[in-house]
């Protein structure tokens, strides 16, 4: 039987605690809004797995979370899928209670619940770990430097404004290396963030699986900046061409994300866009700075099957060919419909749209 991409045993819960002296299941819960879901919600859920065997991780109602802290960016739904897009994750629990009690870590087994060590309060400032932390089942991770929603929220709404205020310096391009790295250590397109990126950091998203025999090699190319929902049900639509997919990510430099989305994307750097695109369960494997065009030694160096690409626009390369020519031209080219049109443009207009109804609401 597969559970949210893992194989869950059918076999009776007797058999798997046979008197062999096998080692119990340590059962772990996790809760949260997880709206505008990023990196560091993904390596605090990484933390909390590693803390036991089996990761459940509970997600609040849109109605809950305005009661609490004002309207969230995505719908339940699409942060229901979205949590259980992350590779980490066992099993989610819906509507999970804003609040957590003893009372919800017994209904599910589980034997402790994880958070960051940030402090979560309800609308009338009561903490909403005090009771399992008074009982003893509460562990704290780490949380991610760099990076938080309001973080992500202040660069989107930066980008109406001067986000890349520096592109039109005369010093702008001498610093615009491979690894979008300003002088001052962030990148000139996401020049917020605080961001820094260490192999360590990639070794524990990445899955360090290699293809095996009979597996489809996918290659999709693009920005994933903000991943999003969207993204996902692309990379799960690519995931299920193959019964045994391999899917590869090339992820485009920042510059060169700026040269064909302009305004100010890319919200993410590359570093953090590598991480969010790593910690999904239909990923396995990115290319860090792939060539925009995709080319013949690029497919003949990863063995690819097939190459993919969503239903939004193709942008011609610099010199005006398409990006996509070779792969069309072998017959390997491969347009999916994810069926969501979602798109981060989308997602910055629904934040702008948001702060403006928090604003009415202040004055109401």
């Amino acid at each position: 039987m597969m559970k949210n991409g893992h194989h869950v045993s059918s076999a009776p819960a007797a058999a798997a605690c046979s008197p062999e002296k096998r080692r119990r299941t340590v059962r772990v819960w996790c809760d949260g809004c997880y709206d505008m879901v990023h990196y560091g919600h993904s390596n605090q859920l990484r933390q909390a797995k590693a803390m036991g065997d089996y990761l459940i991780v509970g997600v609040h109602t849109d109605e809950e979370i305005s009661k609490h802290k004002g309207p969230p960016v995505f719908t339940q739904a699409e942060r229901y899928k979205m949590v259980r897009a992350i590779k980490w994750v066992d099993e989610i629990v819906e509507g999970a209670p804003y609040v957590t009690t003893l009372e919800t870590l017994d209904k599910y087994c589980c034997d402790f619940c994880v958070h960051g060590d940030d402090i979560t309060l309800t609308v009338d400032g009561k903490d909403t770990y005090e009771e399992v932390k008074k009982s003893g089942r509460y562990r704290e991770c780490k949380r991610t430097q760099g990076v938080s929603t309001t973080d992500l929220v202040g660069r989107m709404l930066l980008m109406t404004k001067a986000h890349h205020s520096n592109m039109g310096r005369s010093d702008y391009q001498q610093h615009t290396d491979n690894f979008g790295s300003g002088p001052k250590g962030h990148s000139p397109w996401t020049g917020v963030s605080q961001f820094l990126q260490t192999s360590q950091k990639i070794i524990q998203f990445a899955s360090g699986k290699e293809p095996q025999p009979g597996d489809t090699i996918i290659y999709v190319a693009g920005a994933f900046d903000l991943f999003h929902i969207g993204h996902v049900d692309f990379l799960d639509a690519v995931s299920q061409l193959s019964e045994k997919p391999y899917v590869i990510v090339g992820l485009h430099f920042d510059q060169e994300v700026n040269r064909y989305k302009g305004k100010n994307y890319p919200i993410m750097n590359i570093h953090e866009r590598t991480l969010s695109v790593l910690a999904c369960r239909y990923v396995s494997e990115v290319v860090i700075g792939a060539p925009y065009a995709v080319t013949k030694d690029l497919l003949d160096h990863f063995k690819v099957d097939l190459v993919c690409h969503g239903k939004t626009e193709v942008f011609p390369d610099r010199d005006g060919s398409d990006p996509y020519a070779v792969p069309r031209k072998m017959g390997i080219l491969r347009t999916v419909d994810s069926g969501n049109s979602l798109t981060t443009d989308v997602i910055v207009q629904r934040i702008i749209k948001n702060r403006h109804v928090s604003r009415l609401c202040r004055r109401a």
